[in-house]
């Protein structure tokens, strides 16, 4: 007999919407939250296939990072000095979005400073680091509005507590955030402007009708002009098209530890691992690299190779002694590309897409959200 739909609820939840939005992290929300902005009248509703959102938005470190100075070099020898200062002003941009648009308070944004470590066996690696600070600074300091942005800060090293680094490069404008707190922020602003947001539905399809989409879930057929994907990692699932494959990260947190000394946002391994402080508790997560093909999937979990290289990371480098207790284990799933430049655009008329944040969501996200909810028709 088909869903049990009432005519009030097929009239008022499935059909007439101007948008609809596929996917309720920082994208999605983000570009309802300027469509809406933008024209109050629009119908719009976002569809979310889990309870929360399945991949990064809620399970990430809270960085609000534009990037280690390893991770710089790299997409430089990647791509060009062109294409890294475009990356890293839609990342500073995104994050001055963000900020602007929920508030420091209601994200906990603290600018405590980026840090880059760095071990012993690292020294000729960090040396051509600290060899390029200067160039790197005049190259963002346009973007960024300041000249003093990558420098060495090897007495905090002591300070920090830290074992066996001896190269410590503080990026003095990067901070961090409460991903709970703004997320939580994110969709009570959305939802209190008149978006509908609907967890737990499963998009199966999105199907032209005429100059509309039918877009097909697991609760039912909706009805939309305009169509915009924002599912990042999960993008081929709906537009196998796309090149965007997945990759997830895996994270740990400690129970809470007396007199923590780590304070900051801290880079390791080219970007690969990272750590913060949380709560008096260590975040750490990362190493994906040393098992790519297996963590090239979308499916949650943690596996043994990297938890371990993880735990001997924080025992032996971030809180040597101590041992401390591991309270709780996650992953989350980010979106990848050949380039790391994002993919926002019109699919084809009427349907759009922005995706594939190869793992810079908080950075750029509320911007990709702007950017693609300008690409809609209205």
């Amino acid at each position: 007999m088909g869903h049990n739909f009432s005519y009030w609820e097929k009239e008022s939840f499935l059909t007439g919407f101007d948008v609809i939005i596929i996917g309720s992290g920082i994208v999605g929300l983000s570009a309802a939250l300027h469509l809406k902005t933008k024209s109050p009248a629009l119908r719009i509703c976002i569809l979310e296939a889990d309870f929360l959102p399945s991949g990064a938005s809620t399970k990430n470190a809270g960085f609000a990072c534009f990037g280690s100075i390893s991770e710089a070099l790299d997409e430089i020898n990647s791509g060009g000095e062109d294409n890294f200062l475009q990356l890293v002003e839609m990342r500073w941009k995104g994050l001055l979005k963000l900020r602007r648009n929920l508030g420091d308070a209601s994200i906990s944004f603290k600018q405590y400073g980026g840090y880059e470590i760095f071990k012993e066996s690292e020294e000729t690696f960090a040396q051509d680091c600290i060899e390029e600070i200067d160039h790197l600074n005049k190259l963002i300091q346009p973007i960024v509005g300041k000249h003093d942005i990558y420098a060495v800060s090897n007495a905090k090293i002591a300070e920090f507590g830290f074992s066996g680094i001896t190269q410590l490069i503080e990026n003095r404008y990067e901070g961090q955030i409460d991903t709970g707190k703004m997320m939580s922020s994110l969709i009570a602003k959305v939802a209190g402007i008149g978006v509908q947001i609907f967890n737990s539905c499963r998009v199966d399809s999105v199907e032209n009708e005429g100059v509309r989409h039918t877009v097909k879930t697991n609760h039912g057929d909706f009805d939309a002009k305009s169509v915009i994907i924002a599912t990042n990692a999960f993008a081929k699932e709906l537009l196998p098209e796309l090149d965007v494959v997945p990759g997830r990260g895996q994270v740990l947190v400690t129970a809470p530890i007396d007199n923590l000394k780590v304070k900051g946002a801290f880079h390791y391994n080219r970007g690969y691992t990272y750590f913060r402080n949380i709560d008096n508790r260590i975040l750490l997560g990362g190493f994906r690299n040393l098992n790519y093909d297996v963590e090239q999937t979308s499916e949650p979990g943690v596996t043994d190779v990297i938890q371990t290289a993880l735990e001997n990371l924080l025992r032996d480098t971030i809180l040597p002694g101590q041992n401390p207790m591991i309270e709780h284990r996650w992953s989350g799933v980010m979106g990848f590309g050949p380039e790391l430049s994002p993919v926002v655009k019109e699919i084809r008329a009427g349907l759009y897409c922005a995706v594939r944040c190869s793992g810079m969501g908080i950075s750029m996200g509320s911007l990709l959200g702007e950017q693609v909810g300008e690409l809609v028709a209205l």
